[in-house]
């Protein structure tokens, strides 16, 4: 059984950058040929893919937040990690890490973390 672990704060400042991560237990993040995502949902709003980084350590983005977040990974932790600068309130959202069994581009997801609340405010 797969499972994700979202960390990181519950508030950030606006201007700062957020730092998340996903600890994965029960399977490797270098298993063939899965992709690890960060998606979120913002106060009433749909879900949003921010960026994936797949098993071979390639990366992929979601455009309208190309510009503003990075991903990265320790293997050695089984972890992912997100960093979105110049965070405002806009941002203000659940984050999730999830699991996709086929193209990062897909949106089909078949393991979740539970999601991690942030809050962007002074």
């Amino acid at each position: 059984q797969v499972q994700l672990q979202e960390s990181g704060p519950g508030l950030v400042k606006p201007s700062q950058t957020l730092s998340l991560t996903c600890t994965v237990s029960g399977g490797s993040i270098t298993t063939n040929y899965y992709y690890w995502s960060w998606i979120r949902q913002p106060p009433g709003k749909g879900l949003e893919w921010i960026r994936a980084i797949g098993y071979s350590g390639s990366t992929h983005y979601s455009p309208s937040l190309k510009s503003r977040t990075s991903i990265f990974r320790d293997t050695s932790k089984n972890q992912f990690t997100l960093q979105l600068s110049s965070v405002t309130p806009e941002d203000t959202a659940v984050y999730y890490c999830a699991r996709s069994p086929s193209s990062p581009y897909s949106r089909e997801y078949d393991y979740w973390g539970q999601g991690t609340q942030v809050t962007v405010s002074s």
